[in-house]
This record gives structure tokens, C-alpha cells and sequence, in this order.
């Protein structure tokens, strides 16, 4: 665990900057609506307005972010494990472009290609607990 701690910071970091800045951008346009000044005018309490009326509607945008970051983190887990000399698919894809092994590059993209799927039906089943609109069928 010693070792993995840098390049959990490295894979972390920096999705986590862009996900917080979109939550606050989501969260300051969901605040303004007339549902939130309608429940602070109704008496609740205000984290009951912020989590629970808020905060759910302000996730819509965050629960896509986060179900396209999928791909995203083993793209850059890839560069992270040739940096770190990790063995993984990092390396060996690196060794696939220097020796021209076509077939093994189409499985890493297809690979890429079936996370970025996944990452899509996560995303669009999350929708469904965080919107009380969508239903599942």
C-alpha cells in the first residue's frame, strides 16, 4: 500500500479538480432556482434544502462526468503504470506500437472502447437514483 500511494495521487487529482468545479458551477445554478427559495420559505432546516433538494438536482450533470471518467482513468492508468514501471497494459501497449502489433492494439482499443459502453449504462442507471423523474423500466 506504501507504494501505490503516489500514483493513486496522481490518478486522482486530476479528475477530482474538474469534478469539483463542476459541482460548484452546478451547484450555484440549481441554488437559484425558485424550488430552493420555495423550500427555505416552507421552514426547512437548510442542509435538508441543500442536500436533499439541491444537491440531488446539481448530481445530474456530475453522475455523466463521472461515468465518462471511467475510460478516462485506465487512458491515464495506462500512462501512470509506464511512468511508474509498473508492469500492466500500459507497457505492453507501448510495446505493441513499437512492433507493429496491430491485433493487440485493437484489443486495447476495444478494451477502451467496451469501458467508455460501460461507463455509459453506469452513468445512465445513477441517473435513476439520483433523479426522482427517471424511472426504470
Amino acid at each position: 500500500m506504501y507504494h501505490m500511494a503516489l500514483p493513486l495521487i496522481v490518478l486522482t487529482f486530476g479528475s477530482l479538480a474538474s469534478i469539483m468545479r463542476y459541482t460548484r458551477s452546478s451547484m450555484l445554478e440549481v441554488i437559484r432556482q425558485d424550488y430552493i427559495r420555495t423550500a427555505r420559505a416552507k421552514g426547512l432546516r437548510e442542509k435538508v434544502v441543500i442536500y436533499k433538494h439541491a444537491l440531488r438536482n446539481a448530481m445530474i450533470p456530475i453522475v455523466t462526468i463521472f461515468g465518462m471518467s471511467l475510460p478516462g482513468l485506465f487512458s491515464g492508468a495506462m500512462i501512470t503504470e509506464q511512468l511508474f514501471n509498473w508492469p500492466g497494459i500500459g507497457p505492453i501497449s507501448l510495446i505493441a506500437v513499437n512492433n507493429r502489433d496491430f491485433m493487440l492494439l485493437m484489443g486495447i482499443n476495444m478494451f477502451l472502447a467496451v469501458l467508455t459502453l460501460l461507463g455509459n449504462l453506469i452513468a445512465d442507471v445513477s441517473y435513476a437514483l439520483v433523479d426522482p423523474r427517471i424511472r426504470l423500466k
